[in-house]
C-alpha cells in the first residue's frame, strides 16, 4: 500500500534566472549558470509529498535521452516508486525564466504521446487499488485512461486534478474534473469567472489558486479564502509551488484534517517551497506537523 499515486507530469525544467520579467528587448543577456532538473507538475507533487513523508508511486512515459537520464537520476535519490515507460518523442521539456523576486515564466515543450497506450488498463487499475488517493496530472495519455482509474478506485481513496490555467471552456480539461473529487484550478486566466468555474464543478470540492494572494475552498458550504502563508525565508524560486501546495493537501487530508485545515497546512508549505530552489526538497524544509 502507498499513500499517493501519481499519473503522469514528468519532465526536466530549464531553469535560467533573468534580471526581469518580461525580459528587456536585447540580442543577448548574461545569467546566471542555466541548470538542468527534474521538473514538470507531476514530480512536484510527488517529490513534495515524498518530502512530506508520504509513500509515492509515480507512473509515466519518459525519453530515452539526456533529459530522460536527469529525471531518473533525481528519483533513484528519494524512495519514490518510479514505473515508466519509454516515450518515443522524448522526455518533456520546460524552460523556466525566474526573476529576482523568484517569479517565473515557463515554456512548455509536452512533447505529445501518439501510438498504443503505454499501460495497460489493468496494470494502472493494480496500480490505483494500492494507494490511498491517486492524483492525475493532465497528461495526452493519460486522458483515455481516466474511467478505468476511477472505476478501480477501492471504498475511500479519493482522486485528485490540477487544471493548472484552465480557462472554463477547453473540453480537454473536462474528463480529469469530471472523475476527480479534488480540483486545483489557477485563476490566471479566468479572473472574476474562477467562482462561477468552481461553482460548475460541484458537488466536488475545488481549490482556486492564486499564488500570492492566496486560495479559495470551493466546497458544500459558501468558498472560504485561505490566505497565503508567509515564506519561512526569501522566495528564490515559486516554480512548484502549486504543485507543493496540492501534495500538502493531499497530505492533511490523508492525516484526517478538514478540507479547510488542509488548506491553511497546504499554504504553509507551498510558502517552504518557494524558498528552495528547485523540487528536490532538502529534508526539514517542508513543514511536516
Amino acid at each position: 500500500m502507498v499513500d499517493l499515486l501519481v499519473i503522469g507530469g514528468l519532465g526536466v525544467d530549464i531553469r535560467a534566472q533573468v534580471p526581469a520579467l518580461p525580459l528587456p528587448a536585447a540580442d543577448s543577456l548574461t545569467v546566471p549558470p542555466i541548470e538542468l532538473r527534474i521538473g514538470n507538475t507531476g514530480a512536484g507533487v510527488a517529490l513534495a509529498a515524498h518530502a512530506l513523508g508520504l509513500r509515492v508511486t509515480l507512473v509515466d512515459v519518459l525519453g530515452a535521452d539526456p533529459a530522460g537520464d536527469v529525471v531518473r537520476a533525481a528519483l533513484a535519490r528519494t524512495s519514490v516508486r518510479a514505473v515508466l515507460a519509454e516515450a518515443p518523442a522524448g522526455t518533456r521539456r520546460s524552460v523556466n525564466l525566474v526573476d529576482p523576486a523568484g517569479r517565473r515564466m515557463s515554456l512548455y515543450d509536452p512533447r505529445p504521446w501518439s501510438g498504443p497506450a503505454p499501460f495497460a488498463p489493468a496494470e494502472l487499475a493494480a496500480l490505483a487499488g494500492e494507494a490511498r488517493h491517486v492524483h492525475v496530472s493532465i497528461m495526452d495519455w493519460a486522458r483515455d485512461a481516466l474511467p478505468g482509474l476511477r472505476a478501480s478506485l477501492g471504498a475511500g481513496v479519493t482522486l485528485s486534478t490540477d487544471l493548472h490555467d484552465w480557462d472554463g471552456e477547453n473540453d480537454y480539461h473536462r474528463p480529469f474534473a469530471e472523475v476527480a473529487d479534488l480540483v486545483f484550478l489557477s485563476d490566471v486566466r479566468l479572473g472574476e469567472r474562477a467562482g462561477k468555474v468552481a461553482a460548475g464543478l460541484a458537488p466536488r470540492t475545488v481549490l482556486v489558486t492564486g499564488g500570492a494572494a492566496g486560495a479559495t475552498l470551493h466546497g458544500p458550504d459558501t468558498p472560504v479564502r485561505v490566505p497565503a502563508a508567509t515564506p519561512p525565508a526569501a522566495v528564490v524560486d515559486t516554480n512548484g509551488a502549486g504543485d507543493a501546495f496540492a501534495a500538502g493537501l493531499v497530505a492533511a487530508r490523508l492525516g484526517g484534517a478538514s478540507p479547510l485545515d488542509a488548506a491553511r497546512y497546504a499554504a504553509r508549505v507551498a510558502a517552504a517551497a518557494c524558498t528552495h530552489d528547485g523540487m528536490e526538497y532538502p529534508p526539514g524544509l517542508l513543514p511536516r506537523d
